[in-house]
């Protein structure tokens, strides 16, 4: 059986679920990567609120740090990077044109499919997970293992994230042209890439 729900949880459930829902059928469909990563961005703290909601608080900051903080921001940097955010031809002219249909029917089935799971009767868990044991609360307990046990791993992920970083950014870097003749070479054919793109 389901608990009461008040009034305040309830808009809290309502407002963080549709900008979820926002957020990622934003990622899907925009066609900017700067704007579907943040898009991404809404809909990890949307997620970040809901755990609030459930009495998770350390997973909602988990959710916040790493995900819309570390995870995001490595998206970002490959984004400036590769130069994806450039205007490319995603679409050739021979695309083939029942995909669009094949994925309504699909769309249209996992509606159906949703519809059918809601009408039944979901058991839920325990509204708190981080509940005290033994007089000790699991934040404490994870924190402790975090900062002491495994405290050189965890460093060494950190610096491993940051070579990752500086690597991804001397791999990108453009060698300049020797010549002038290598340059006008590279113009030319920059012109005709935005040609054919235009």
């Amino acid at each position: 059986m389901l608990a009461v729900v008040t009034m305040p949880d309830l808009v809290t459930f309502i407002a963080a679920a549709l900008a979820a829902l926002v957020g990622a059928v934003g990622v899907v469909t925009l066609r900017h990567p700067v704007h579907a990563a943040l898009m991404l961005v809404m809909t990890l703290f949307a997620i970040a609120v809901l755990f609030v909601e459930q009495g998770a608080q350390f997973l909602a900051a988990v959710q916040v740090i790493v995900y819309a903080g570390a995870i995001v921001v490595l998206f970002l940097f490959v984004i400036m990077l590769l130069g994806v955010d450039k205007r490319e031809s995603i679409m050739p002219k021979n695309a083939v044109t029942w995909q669009l249909p094949i994925g309504l029917l699909f769309v249209i089935a996992i509606l159906i499919e949703l519809s059918i799971l809601t009408k039944g009767v979901w058991a839920t868990g325990t509204h708190s997970v981080t509940a005290a044991v033994n007089g000790v609360s699991n934040i404490a307990v994870l924190a402790r293992a975090v900062f002491t046990t495994y405290l050189l791993p965890f460093e060494a992920t950190s610096v491993l994230l940051v070579v990752a970083v500086l690597g991804a950014v001397v791999l990108s870097r453009i060698p300049r042209a020797s010549t002038s003749e290598e340059l006008a070479l590279e113009m030319e054919s920059d012109a005709k890439e935005e040609v054919e793109l235009g």
